[in-house]
């Protein structure tokens, strides 16, 4: 799960250095250069993170797997939960962004409960 994780944000990272602009049109987000800036900050910070899990999935422990997860479930949910409340009107886009934080919460979840 947690590799699986780490290409998804990778590839998010990717689009939020790259294309901030179009990330931000897609939320439904007016962009400017400040936001851009905002969002290739986060897209770097998603690089650590995605590297840091794939690094924990590949060479970690089970035990450091497993604490991994638990973070990242706390982290997905909080995803899901933090772009529904963006401070536009919803789309398809950011419902689906969240659905995905969401789906990845569940699954660290059940992951979770699996390797207790």
């Amino acid at each position: 799960m947690l590799r699986t994780g780490s290409i998804v944000f990778g590839l998010s990272a990717i689009a939020l250095i790259a294309v901030p602009a179009t990330f931000n049109g897609l939320l439904g987000l007016n962009t400017s250069p400040e936001l851009e800036w905002a969002m290739r900050m986060i897209g770097i910070t998603l690089v650590a993170l995605a590297g840091n899990m794939f690094s924990v999935s590949s060479r970690g422990s089970e035990a450091s797997v497993v604490f991994s997860g638990r973070v990242m479930l706390v982290s997905a949910f909080g995803l899901g939960v933090l772009t529904l409340l963006l401070p536009v009107q919803l789309n398809w886009f950011a419902i689906a962004y969240s659905a995905v934080g969401f789906g990845f919460s569940a699954a660290y979840a059940w992951a979770s409960r699996v390797k207790a």
